[in-house]
């Protein structure tokens, strides 16, 4: 593994933590990068109260000097505003009697909520305030997968190589652009689209649709979930490989994705679709044209191969064949309802009704943010472990010279 990370903290402590390990020095990076991503992820139609509080900004702790990476570990933090009105409830000073009476206990302590992490993270970890579990498993966590996923995200830019998302579903409206993409061109456009739109949908009269649903979800005390779309354009062919389970490009996106708060499924390209067609029908056909030649639908690959379709979703036998990757990730409703279900209470196990936090309707469209964040770590360093380099200028020349072997090949 040539990037290694890690996040710290909890969803009302004092702040979120990361650390980024493995990228080159020479990287210019700055806060305006890394923010520009924090309020993508902030937006969209749906979400909670707490986005009025926060106001999401990294500050960037070590591994950057006069605005360029330098080989050593890189460590954000970002403040939680809302830590303040927590400040007994997060305290880290051991409890005291005095301390406990004055602490907002309600019904959350005992009451899990169905479809979240509350019952099985209590069970686990041996405790019975599941305040404990939530606040690590909340997504609020993913603000920081969106920080360092920007960094990802400046160093693949270097090499020409795009990563974007927008929402295809939300609830059970789904956009009239589902047909998987095979060109840059369309995809960077439906991406422009989707950034004016305020559930991120690149269809106008989805985007309507989707907003009305979520408000009527929003009246009726309920959630919705959705499904999201990433790409990753301009990705030379031969990153990952065919020959260990765990190298294979594929798998370690969709655990990428899954690995997000509420996600429940991914599918590669055309993915589930294809176990309903012919192989005839699915497979991508391969044609070649001289390099550097361009067409109006399709920029050609330094290799000169290409495909007219993208049902494989850029990659084939764990490796990517130069077509733009696209990955759907598939995210389950908000389970914190303003209208709970049935649960129990785990200390007198009386039926109750699960707690209620403040949460969202609607999270989709800042998923796929994070999911760009995911998506742009697995790919960097899927990318420096085949190319290398203690600094940028290293990681240059190895890839240029890369290019110059596919070319002639």
């Amino acid at each position: 593994m040539a990037i290694r990370y890690v996040t710290s903290g909890e969803s009302h402590g004092k702040a979120l933590i990361g650390i980024l390990e493995g990228i080159p020095s020479g990287l210019p990076v700055s806060d305006g990068d890394i923010d520009r991503e924090l309020r993508r992820r902030q937006r969209g139609h749906g979400r909670g109260g707490r986005m009025k509080i926060e106001a999401d900004r990294a500050n960037i702790l070590s591994g950057i000097r006069f605005g360029k990476t330098i080989g050593s570990p890189i460590a954000l933090l970002i403040e939680n505003k809302d830590w303040q009105n927590w400040e007994d409830e997060m305290s880290v000073i051991p409890l005291t009697s005095s301390l406990n009476k004055g602490r907002n206990k309600g019904e959350l302590g005992a009451s899990p909520r169905p479809g979240h992490a509350d019952l099985a993270g209590a069970v686990k970890y041996d405790t019975h305030d599941m305040r404990n579990i939530l606040e690590r498993s909340s997504a609020r966590e993913t603000a920081m997968r969106a920080a360092l996923g920007a960094i990802a995200k400046r160093f693949l830019s270097e090499f020409g190589i795009k990563i974007g998302s927008y929402v295809i579903q939300i609830g059970k409206v789904q956009s009239s652009k589902l047909k998987v993409k095979s060109s840059e061109k369309e995809l960077l456009e439906s991406f422009r689209s989707a950034e004016i739109s305020p559930v991120r949908c690149p269809d106008k009269i989805s985007s309507k649709k989707m907003v009305h649903l979520i408000d009527k979800a929003l009246k009726e005390g309920n959630s919705l979930g959705g499904i999201f779309e990433v790409f990753a354009a301009g990705v030379p062919i031969g990153l990952g490989s065919h020959i260990q389970w765990d190298k294979r490009l594929d798998g370690k996106l969709a655990q990428a994705l899954m690995s997000i708060q509420a996600i429940k499924g991914v599918e590669i390209g055309m993915g589930f679709e294809m176990s309903k067609k012919s192989g005839s029908e699915v497979m991508d056909e391969i044609f070649y044209k001289k390099f550097g030649v361009r067409s109006s639908e399709l920029r050609i690959t330094h290799h000169g191969f290409y495909r007219k379709t993208n049902n494989a979703g850029g990659i084939e036998g764990g490796m990517t064949n130069g077509m733009p990757i696209i990955i759907r990730a598939a995210m389950k409703p908000i389970p914190t309802l303003r209208k709970p279900l049935h649960s129990v209470d785990i200390n007198t196990k009386k039926p109750i009704k699960a707690a209620y936090e403040r949460s969202d309707i609607c999270a989709v469209p800042a998923a796929g943010v994070v999911g760009e964040a995911m998506t742009a770590l697995v790919i960097a360093d899927t990318f420096l472990e085949k190319f290398g380099g203690d600094s940028m200028a290293e990681v240059k020349r190895n890839y240029n010279s890369y290019l110059k072997y596919i070319s002639g090949f």
